[in-house]
């Protein structure tokens, strides 16, 4: 199956790399292999790129698209998770990189392709998992956590101001039978929530899918533990490349960075500073996010959300 993907901010976000000839580089979501291809067309020599994805389409897409550069052994490609970034890279004995790009979310083609249950406008059976190979779906939190759970990850991943009506009727509905299908999730959400709330803001399921497929697939903690181990990886001048598409990811990379990027506090008359001070590890390259131009968007409507921030690793810890 082909895995047509329009790459969102490709060139700011390599560009953001200061990619060097020689340098090793970690895509730590290959999707469609947009940033992966660019990063590979500036490399020579020793250059390489580690690319991660933990969709098997994206894999195998990339092997047959790329499969002269992977005979080179300038690019290896990674069916894991990048939380297990820095495991993988201890396996193929790289200790260091030059730089590490994140494009976050859901990629074009899990969108598209209905089966996968991404979308609330295709029907398909509740799944939502990007990787095939784990256990949990959408299908068992809707049909088997309890009411307390669902409200957590529907206001905590969704940020839904309706989560209590939302898990109450899914509670109702599932005592009579199983929810099966995108569509009979799409009809419960919209009978919970109040008519003049569903006429405003978008489709009124998309805040519960997003939180679903959050729930599923880890995704917030991955992130945070997957960037932690990117900054400690990164060579001195390393960068971070980092493209998200929603709030709760964006407010987590950008508390990251700036976490990072801050030295310890000492109050200014204070005679001798500690010598174990805590020094800003990362250096912001973009103070505010890139946001993609007008003209990216009218090609890519799913460009609109994406939020580019790029910082510059100046210190070990």
């Amino acid at each position: 199956m082909a895995f047509e993907h329009e790459t969102v901010l490709l060139h700011e976000a390599v560009d953001g790399l200061n990619v060097k000839q020689n340098g090793i580089y970690v895509d730590c979501t290959l999707g469609g292999a947009g940033h992966t291809s660019l990063i590979l067309h500036q490399l020579q020599g020793t250059g390489k790129v580690i690319a991660f994805d933990q969709d098997v389409t994206a894999i195998e897409n990339a092997k047959r698209r790329l499969k002269d550069v992977i005979d080179t052994g300038q690019l290896i490609l990674v069916h894991r998770n990048f939380a297990d970034l820095k495991q993988t890279l201890e396996e193929l004995e790289i200790q260091h990189v030059d730089g590490v790009l994140y494009d976050l979310g859901v990629s074009s083609p899990q969108f598209d392709q209905g089966s996968r249950g991404f979308s609330y406008n295709q029907e398909a059976m509740l799944d939502m998992r990007m990787d095939s190979r784990q256990s949990l779906t959408a299908y068992e939190i809707i049909n088997e956590w309890p009411y307390e759970e669902m409200v957590k990850i529907f206001f905590r991943y969704g940020e839904e101001k309706f989560s209590k009506q939302v898990a109450r009727e899914i509670e109702s509905v599932r005592q009579k039978g199983p929810i099966e299908t995108t569509f009979d999730l799409v009809e419960i959400i919209k009978s919970a929530i109040p008519a003049p709330a569903r006429r405003r803001g978008g489709h009124p399921a998309k805040r519960i899918f997003q939180a679903l497929r959050i729930a599923v697939n880890n995704e917030l903690e991955a992130v945070e533990h997957s960037l932690e181990q990117a900054i400690d990886l990164l060579n001195l001048k390393g960068r971070l490349s980092v493209i998200t598409f929603h709030s709760l990811e964006d407010r987590l990379v950008k508390q990251i960075i700036q976490d990072e990027s801050t030295a310890e506090a000492f109050p200014a008359k204070l005679p001798i500073l500690p010598e174990n001070i805590k020094k800003p590890i990362l250096k912001k390259i973009t103070r505010k996010p890139i946001l993609p131009t007008t003209a990216e968007i009218d090609v890519n409507r799913r460009a609109r959300s994406a939020k580019l921030r790029i910082a510059e690793k100046q210190s070990l810890k």
